[in-house]
């Protein structure tokens, strides 16, 4: 995975809409975060309210018995379904996750490929946004699915802390 990983600079995030910013990570005019690097979960796909992400899970993650472990699969869709709040958000605004649910329908094996896993927004209010998503595999089936919450808040005030 080439490219430079890091954090968009404050400056960026305060003066871009998400969606802008979004598309700078896919269009290389923005580092990729860390944990696409690691994980690799890649942002392919951006539009109002709705983020793609794609990723080839490697033995890196295997679960003692030999599948992928769930901590990816829920990484790759709290990636997604956080992007689709996130491609709603205006210049000045971040969000944080407060609330995730993850379903595992179907064992994530060694081989399974490339997996697309879409993220699209419920509902978006001024301060409270939900968002669902869908992970996939080349056929299509349907290996996991979760929902969303996120606070959104004034990007020049710190995070609220719990």
């Amino acid at each position: 995975m080439g490219g430079e990983v890091g954090i968009v600079a404050r400056d960026v995030v305060l003066r871009e809409s998400g969606l802008a910013l979004l598309q700078g990570l896919i269009d290389g005019r923005h580092p990729k975060p860390p944990f696409a690097d690691t994980t690799g979960c890649i942002l392919t796909e951006v539009a109002d309210g709705r983020a793609v992400f794609t990723g080839r899970p490697d033995a890196r993650f295997l679960n003692p018995l030999g599948a992928v472990h769930g901590g990816w699969t829920s990484g790759i869709l709290d990636s997604a379904m956080a992007c689709a709040v996130h491609s709603c958000l205006k210049a000045g605004q971040a969000y944080t996750t407060l609330e995730l649910k993850v379903h595992l329908v179907r064992a994530i094996l060694p081989g399974s490929g490339e997996l697309t896993c879409e993220g699209r927004i419920v509902h978006r209010g001024g301060t409270v946004a939900t968002s669902e998503g869908y992970l996939r595999d080349a056929e299509g089936r349907l290996l996991a699915h979760g929902t969303e919450t996120c606070l959104i808040f004034d990007a020049a005030a710190r995070p609220p802390r719990g």
